[in-house]
């Protein structure tokens, strides 16, 4: 039996009891650097962008958008120091959000208890917003960037899809049917979720494509990140190595908040959980094994962002201010 999604009662927003605020949106100030690996990526970060040379790709979960960085994501996009965001589909919801009422987060435990988690009416015009995009062929993170840069949103100055759309820097968004509380929702067709998700996917594949030189970030995404990034380099690879060229002289940089060794260079055994942690043997070890290079980070991204900022502000004093 299919479930009638048309019996679902949504309620408002406004009802809805949030866990974040715009109270938590850092302003944008230099912060003390506390590790020196975050020194080394910014240095990197700055070579990249005056050479001209290869992308940068920060991938993020959606803890990203909860921990108040958008200022510094946004001043980063502006000078030119993120050439490409890969998310998945939390933070297209927590950034919409946002930007629409400035607040985000219910508690799992509560709503779910009462058959209400997810299940909110302002939150669903995201559904809306991937409908037009599928029917004139844009991708889930065009489509939501530009629908909240064009809107009356009270917050979407911190908005990071909005601000990726004004600045036209590629914002990619990688779902799986069923993780977000949006497919809940009677407005949500698979059709327009997969085709915009997947169109996303070639994006990323295409940027990945000038990869050589530059650096992949991981900013907290245990599945998407390092899964996503596996397939599109492969791709990008299969069609460098039909012209003679290569894609292997890069950096990837891990920020999250497992514990891995200092030498983190072999693979844990398959006996180990460490194992699974998938952005170690992804992103750390397997996909720069031929002459890349690559940085772990712990810290949490409340932390790292502000440090990395301020990092490349150190680098060029006065640039990003």
């Amino acid at each position: 039996m299919i479930f009638d999604r048309t019996k679902l009662k949504l309620k408002p927003l406004s009802s809805r009891i949030h866990d974040i605020n715009i109270d938590i949106i850092k302003q944008l100030e230099p912060v003390d650097i506390v590790d020196d690996k975050i020194r080394e990526v910014a240095i990197k970060l700055s070579h990249v962008k005056s050479s001209g040379k290869g992308a940068v790709i920060m991938m993020i979960g959606g803890h990203v958008i909860r921990a108040g960085v958008q200022n510094y994501m946004i001043n980063l996009m502006e000078k030119g120091y993120i050439t490409c965001i890969a998310t998945n589909g939390a933070c297209a919801i927590h950034d919409f959000e946002f930007a629409l009422i400035g607040a985000t987060t219910e508690s799992v435990a509560r709503y779910v208890k009462e058959g209400q988690f997810g299940l909110w009416k302002e939150t669903g015009q995201i559904n809306d917003i991937i409908n037009e995009g599928y029917t004139f062929k844009l991708g889930m993170g065009e489509s939501i960037g530009k629908a909240i840069y064009e809107s009356d949103f009270r917050y979407k100055h911190i908005s990071i899809f909005a601000q990726a759309y004004r600045l036209k820097i590629p914002i990619t968004v990688h779902v799986g049917i069923g993780y977000d509380i949006i497919h809940e929702h009677p407005n949500c067709r698979a059709e327009a979720v997969g085709a915009t998700s997947y169109k996303d996917f070639l994006k990323l594949a295409g940027v990945i494509n000038n990869l050589e030189d530059g650096i992949v970030m991981n900013f907290g995404s245990a599945v998407m990140a390092p899964e996503v990034f596996l397939k599109a380099l492969s791709m990008a690879r299969n069609i460098a190595h039909q012209h003679n060229k290569e894609i292997k002289r890069f950096t990837t940089a891990v920020f999250d908040l497992v514990d891995i060794p200092d030498n983190f260079n072999t693979e844990p055994s398959k006996d180990s959980h460490a194992y699974y942690f998938r952005p170690w043997k992804t992103m750390l070890i397997r996909t720069v094994a031929d002459g890349g290079q690559s940085f772990y980070i712990k810290g949490y991204h409340s932390q790292t962002i502000p440090q990395l900022w301020s990092a490349l502000r150190h680098n060029e004093q006065g640039f990003l201010t």
